[in-house]
């Protein structure tokens, strides 16, 4: 995909939701960089029903760390992983307090450090609590980066790396949001909707044509 069919791709998503957000619920970055911690290999509907009933009782470093592991677990044992989870978790706010007088960290390296938090955890934090242009590569951004090629890339951070260096810079701060929610809501796995795409015409994916619905034929010529 060329500079100037990148721009036009994300005005087109930016009309559509000039105010893209996660879809996990938070109030703070630190509820946030838990939220993001239990949603690995699990469903931001999922996490929002266990943090719905952890953060009324328990939304800071010192709280959590208070309820304990087994404590933590009952709030989250409906989450896959919950147990390394919240192994993790209790960790990251121990860390958090000895390290960071229990605020959240505004580097990559910082997060990091803290355990149960990779690149992408960090990413997503750094990109949605702080407002820096970092791209969070997940399955739905490495399949939509590939699938149209706006990024194409063999592993998740060479995509990263490519979307940092394609996405127009006014952009840049709110695509990942807008990559994630096309990828799950329209560039999906296994049966994209692309009769319904904003920019299927910008597409570069070979097989589009088999997701589209057929032209309409006038009655003369039929």
């Amino acid at each position: 995909m060329n500079a100037k069919d990148r721009e036009r791709f994300f005005e087109r998503l930016s009309e559509l939701n000039p105010s893209p957000k996660t879809e996990l619920n938070y109030s703070s970055p630190f509820e946030l960089l838990v939220a993001v911690t239990l949603s690995a290999q699990a469903t931001d509907v999922g996490v929002n029903k266990a943090t719905a009933r952890l953060f009324p009782v328990a939304n800071t470093p010192e709280a959590i760390l208070a309820l304990g592991e087994d404590g933590l677990k009952d709030y989250i044992k409906t989450i896959g992983l919950f147990n390394s989870k919240a192994k993790n978790v209790i960790a990251a706010c121990q860390r958090l307090i000895d390290h960071h007088d229990g605020e959240v960290p505004r580097t990559r390296e910082e997060l990091e450090a803290l355990p149960g938090v990779g690149r992408k955890t960090a990413n997503v934090v750094l990109n949605t609590a702080f407002g820096q242009p970092t791209m969070a590569v997940d399955t739905h951004i490495f399949r939509v980066s590939n699938r149209t090629r706006l990024a194409p890339g063999k592993t998740v951070l060479a995509v990263e790396k490519a979307l940092l260096k394609r996405v127009p810079a006014q952009f840049l701060v709110d695509a990942h949001h807008w990559l994630i929610l096309h990828g799950r809501y329209t560039c999906k796995a296994r049966t994209p909707l692309c009769g319904q795409c904003p920019v299927v015409d910008l597409c570069r994916w070979k097989d589009k044509k088999k997701y589209l619905p057929a032209p309409v034929t006038s009655e003369a010529d039929r």
